[in-house]
């Protein structure tokens, strides 16, 4: 299960009048905030139009529901999807039934709803009431980590909803070598962004020496840029996409890094063929996502800069 998930959220959910009142509709969108503003991306429906609803004053919207709305428009956690079906819908169920054709053209981890909706759709794995999330299994199945084998595929299914959406991406290995074999298949992950309309910022940071105690041996700068561009230059300027890489004095742990998602890594972005080897990544915490960017941004003094470059 990918550590950044994402949901649609059916409008009578921001509804007072789904609630015996309004204390109640407060207490079931606390109940949401800090998931949708942590761990996950709302599904913006039929491009864009299930948001513009909400600028429709003929329905009793709920003050925090249009809060948590701002707060995630404003953090980026909107996720703009195109029309899925013909018709145009007209009230709730139809928007739950939009919802669902939508998961079937792309996958999602839940949609979220209320009583009113849920006797008039399909009973579906992915459909929760949002006075019983505690009972379904697609929100039961949340996990701030993951414990996975260390190859491509299971890197791309955590990774792909984020660069994806996200805006600014952190690539944080003391060891990512282009040249390394165990590092093949890391450019693949940097590409799964090619196709998006406006692509993020992108950083890779690194440590200028290899090796380790005794055996650690400094390396050029000019070859570290060397060894980035030979592997990665034309592939990058084929799909019009640019990598900045920050060369570091030490430093030791492996993370990403995003405006959506903080990821600490056990053993960084190096793949192996054998499928027992495992690592472990876990979602962080803004206060700790915010502080490792203070970390590695130039401007600060926590690790000397040795070399910082973009390609192409």
């Amino acid at each position: 299960m990918p550590l950044l998930y994402e949901y649609a959220v059916i409008h009578d959910v921001f509804d007072i009048s789904s609630y015996s009142n309004e204390e109640e509709g407060s207490a079931r969108l606390e109940y949401l905030k800090d998931v949708f503003l942590q761990e996950a991306l709302l599904r913006n429906l039929r491009a864009g139009e299930w948001l513009t609803l909400f600028k429709n004053n003929e329905r009793p919207w709920h003050r925090r529901g249009l809060e948590l709305l701002k707060k995630m428009a404003k953090q980026n956690r909107l996720r703009f999807a195109e029309k899925a079906l013909t018709s145009v819908p007209v009230n709730d169920a139809d928007w739950c039934r939009e919802a669902l054709a939508s998961h079937r053209v792309c996958p999602m981890n839940g949609i979220i709803t209320t009583a009113n909706v849920t006797h008039e759709v399909d009973t579906h794995p992915i459909l929760g009431r949002i006075d019983r999330l505690g009972s379904s299994s697609f929100w039961n199945c949340r996990s701030s980590s993951a414990h996975i084998a260390r190859n491509h595929c299971n890197y791309k299914q955590q990774l792909q909803l984020i660069m994806n959406c996200a805006n600014s991406i952190m690539f944080i290995d003391p060891h990512l070598d282009p040249s390394i074999r165990r590092y093949n298949d890391f450019l693949s992950l940097i590409l799964l962004a090619k196709d998006r309309e406006i692509l993020p910022k992108i950083e890779i940071h690194r440590v200028i020496y290899i090796g380790s105690g005794r055996d650690r041996q400094l390396i050029n700068p000019t070859e570290w840029e060397n060894c980035f561009r030979g592997a990665w230059e034309n592939e990058l300027s084929s799909n019009d996409m640019q990598v900045e890489i920050f060369v570091w004095d030490d430093f030791h742990d492996r993370y990403l890094i995003t405006d959506l998602i903080g990821i600490g890594m056990g053993n960084g972005y190096d793949t192996t063929t054998n499928l027992c080897d495992m690592t472990t990544w876990y979602r962080m915490g803004r206060k700790e996502r915010d502080d490792i960017q203070r970390e590695f941004d130039s401007a600060n003094n926590y690790h000397e800069l040795k070399h910082q470059f973009t390609i192409p």
